[in-house]
């Protein structure tokens, strides 16, 4: 199976989900996606056609939120859009940000990958709450990627240089750790505790996956590239939508190499079945994160887990 764009009509689109008429009809989604190497951000019909875009260099994290607004990380900075493309909340830093996210009291979470700083920025980007993960402040490129602020004031963290995810109370200690070695993209704390993790191509294809990690960090669930059908393959996992059947759809980072070779989205089950892969691979290069906007769902509520 490959993924040429005219061979799949206009958005190179498969919906596998529709094998028998057991299984109802082709699955289909409305989503919103950072490209990572062609610098932008964008939401994507059901349909497959691009909806909305707008420039975000090196982006690797970004919500819709509520209101219908874009918050998404912009290589050093985060930035907010309105639909219209107004501009209503911008940070910038002279570090490498990967991860953004909305908090239920109006503030700002951003995880600063150079500086190793997790910081909480009030609606006017002023630093209201900082946690310092490096006392020399020099983390590097390859320190963090995506990071979360739990509900419980706690904060989730892809290592993805060092190789792990770590769970920080408010005062920086490590409560948690989570082996990854395949180097984590993308983090995500699930209802019943568990930990979602996608992880890279660090230690090759075998660890280029994405898994559910029980609160005492063992794996509870996995989906590898021994797991696909032939055709579709992982190249580098980097983020994710849990969706509320226990659905994962992943993104497919097609970089160091990849371009055009795999699907930029596969969704499957939780019995590891393919049901649905995007790929459109004019439109864009590499996907680094996805939210599926199928339904409504309030982030700031935590329903939307990515």
């Amino acid at each position: 199976m490959t993924f040429p764009r005219g061979a799949l009509g206009a958005a190179s689109i498969l919906a596998l989900a529709a094998a028998s008429p057991q299984e109802g009809p082709a699955v289909k989604h409305r989503f919103a996606c950072a490209d990572y190497s062609a610098g932008k951000v964008l939401i994507v019909s059901a349909e497959g056609r691009v909806e909305w875009e707008h420039p975000a260099p090196n982006c690797n994290d970004l919500w819709v939120l509520p209101n219908g607004n874009i918050l998404f990380t912009t290589g050093k900075g985060v930035l907010e859009l309105t639909p219209a493309k107004k501009k209503v909340f911008e940070y910038r830093s002279s570090s490498e940000i990967y991860a953004c996210q909305r908090l239920p009291d109006g503030n700002t979470f951003v995880g600063e990958c150079g500086t190793g700083r997790l910081l909480e920025l009030d609606p006017s980007a002023n630093v209201a709450r900082e946690v310092k993960l490096l006392s020399d402040g020099k983390g590097g490129h390859g320190y963090m990627r995506n990071a979360r602020r739990l509900p419980n004031g706690n904060y989730l963290v892809a290592h993805y240089g060092p190789g792990c995810v770590r769970e920080y109370d408010p005062q920086g200690k490590v409560v948690l750790e989570i082996p990854a070695p395949g180097g984590p993209h993308s983090v995500a704390r699930l209802p019943d505790g568990n930990t979602l993790v996608a992880t890279g191509d660090h230690k090759g294809p075998k660890e280029c996956k994405v898994f559910e990690a029980d609160p005492a960090g063992r794996t509870v669930w996995e989906i590898t590239n021994a797991d696909l059908p032939e055709g579709i393959s992982f190249k580098f996992m980097t983020g994710f939508h849990r969706l509320p059947n226990g659905n994962t759809v992943m993104s497919n980072w097609v970089g160091h190499g990849q371009f055009g070779k795999a699907p930029h989205l596969i969704e499957v089950t939780r019995q590891k079945k393919v049901v649905w892969t995007f790929a459109d691979h004019q439109a864009m290069k590499t996907v680094s994160t996805v939210q599926v906007l199928d339904r409504p769902a309030d982030a700031l509520k935590g329903e939307v887990l990515h």
